[in-house]
């Protein structure tokens, strides 16, 4: 539900606009990592170059889009946990855009720890003679990836379920 009523509607307004927001840019950052993802299974069925070239072309761009979607994903569910904690919110309410939130900071730190200096590592490379050790390079990318989207499509499959707070919707149990 994306609807949210509250005592004064101009409040209920902004927490719906604040709840679609939330799960739009996780679900476009979430669909992104997916479709990084199936293109990088794809490429474990190629050699070195070919591998290296299109992790090349992948970086001259995408690491602008994660962050276009990620960023303003974590600020619109830091609010939406923040909204529902202050409003007094209990249960799914406030533990699922919680929940949420924790999984988009594992992304975060994901990224900022294992894929970022893989990242970097991988723009000096040679696509005729990339390093020795390139495919553990990417099996370590590609594992982290995994990990990363997999939170960032459970926290989408969170602000999805969670009831908007204030709705007056029975807390789980």
């Amino acid at each position: 539900m994306l609807m949210a009523t509250d005592a004064a509607p101009g409040r209920g307004r902004a927490v719906a606009a604040l709840r679609f927001a939330g799960l739009m840019l996780t679900g476009l950052f979430a669909g992104f990592l997916v479709t990084v993802l199936v293109l990088e299974l794809s490429l474990r069925q190629f050699d070195a170059s070919v591998y290296t070239q299109v992790r090349q072309v992948e970086l001259r761009r995408l690491d602008d889009l994660a962050s276009a979607t990620l960023l303003p994903a974590l600020v619109a569910t830091v609010a939406l946990a923040v909204t529902a904690f202050r409003a007094g919110a209990r249960g799914r309410a406030f533990r699922f855009p919680a929940a949420a939130l924790v999984l988009l900071l594992l992304v975060l730190v994901t990224t900022v720890v294992v894929n970022l200096p893989v990242n970097a590592d991988q723009l000096h490379w040679s696509v005729q003679a990339p390093p020795a050790d390139w495919a553990a390079a990417r099996d370590r990318w590609q594992l982290a990836h995994a990990v990363r989207t997999a939170a960032a499509v459970l926290a989408f499959g969170l602000l999805g379920a969670a009831p908007a707070a204030g709705t007056g919707a029975a807390p789980a149990r």
